[in-house]
């Protein structure tokens, strides 16, 4: 079984991640009022496509969809066990049985 996720939840993942580091920034540092109304919306579409879209991949197991679910990094690390789980499963595949 090969699970490759598909290329729009990547970009949604890599931008959850950036606009929370942004947001976050700003908020420490100089708090401009535009970024924070342009950042805010943006993370919180971003998270939601990363949850909404890991969700609806079917063969994907129960564990990348509650990693989903985790704000800021969360697609990230379902993306990043989507990877571990097709290679371990093809080094599985692979192994002589004993």
């Amino acid at each position: 079984m090969h699970l490759r996720p598909p290329p729009h939840l990547r970009i949604a993942a890599h931008a959850e991640l950036i606009s929370l580091v942004v947001m976050l920034t700003n908020v420490f540092t100089v708090h401009l009022k535009p970024v924070s109304s342009l950042m805010g919306p943006t993370h919180g579409c971003a998270y939601l496509f990363v949850v909404v879209g890991t969700w609806r991949l079917r063969r994907a197991p129960a564990a990348v969809k509650v990693l989903a679910l985790v704000p800021g990094a969360g697609g990230l690390l379902a993306l990043r066990l989507l990877a571990r789980g097709d290679s371990a499963r093809s080094q599985e595949e692979e192994a002589i049985p004993s």
